[in-house]
C-alpha cells in the first residue's frame, strides 16, 4: 500500500498519459501546424508588403513634397517677377502722366498769356481811341473851332504809338 500511495512512481495511466501527449504531439505538429505556420507566413509577407508599400508611398509623399516645394518657388518667383513688371508699368505710367500734365498746364499757361496780352493790347487800343475822341472834343472846346480831322488822327495816332511804347516797356519789366 505504501507504494500505492507514492505518486512518483510510474503506474499503468503514466504511460497511457505519455502515449496520449505523443500523439497529440504528432497530430498537431503533422496536421495543426503547418496550416498555422503557412497562415503565420502569409501574415508576415503581408505585412513586409504593407510595409513596403508604406515606404514607396513615403518616398514618392517627400518627392512630391520636393516637387511641390520647387513648384511653390517657381510661382513665388513669377509673382516677384509681375510685381516688379507691374511696379515699373505703375512708375512709366505715373511718368508719362506727370510729362501729359505738365505739357498741359504749359500750354493752358501760353494761352492765357496769349489771351492776356490780347486783351491788353484790345484794352490800349480802345483807350487809345476813346483818348483821341476826348482830345478831339477837348482841342475843339479849347480852339473853339473845328479841328481837321487828318491832323486829329495823325495826333491820335502819336498817341496810341507812345501808349504801346509804354506799355511795351511795362510788360519788358
Amino acid at each position: 500500500m505504501i507504494a500505492e500511495s507514492v505518486f512518483l512512481l510510474p503506474n499503468g495511466t503514466f504511460f497511457v498519459e505519455l502515449v496520449v501527449v505523443a500523439l497529440v504531439l504528432f497530430l498537431a505538429t503533422k496536421y495543426i501546424l503547418p496550416p498555422l505556420n503557412k497562415a503565420l507566413e502569409a501574415r508576415q509577407e503581408k505585412i513586409r508588403a504593407s510595409l513596403a508599400a508604406a515606404d514607396e508611398a513615403k518616398a514618392a509623399a517627400e518627392a512630391a513634397g520636393d516637387e511641390r516645394q520647387e513648384i511653390l518657388n517657381a510661382a513665388r518667383n513669377q509673382a516677384r517677377e509681375i510685381i516688379a513688371n507691374a511696379q515699373a508699368t505703375s512708375d512709366q505710367v505715373r511718368a508719362e502722366a506727370a510729362g501729359r500734365a505738365q505739357t498741359e498746364a504749359e500750354r493752358i499757361v501760353a494761352a492765357a498769356n496769349a489771351e492776356v496780352e490780347t486783351a491788353r493790347q484790345r484794352a490800349i487800343d480802345e483807350a487809345a481811341v476813346r483818348i483821341g475822341e476826348i482830345v478831339f472834343d477837348l482841342v475843339s472846346k479849347i480852339v473853339g473851332r473845328e479841328v481837321d480831322q487828318a491832323a486829329h488822327q495823325d495826333l491820335v495816332n502819336e498817341a496810341v504809338s507812345a501808349l504801346n511804347a509804354e506799355a511795351q516797356k511795362a510788360s519788358g519789366r
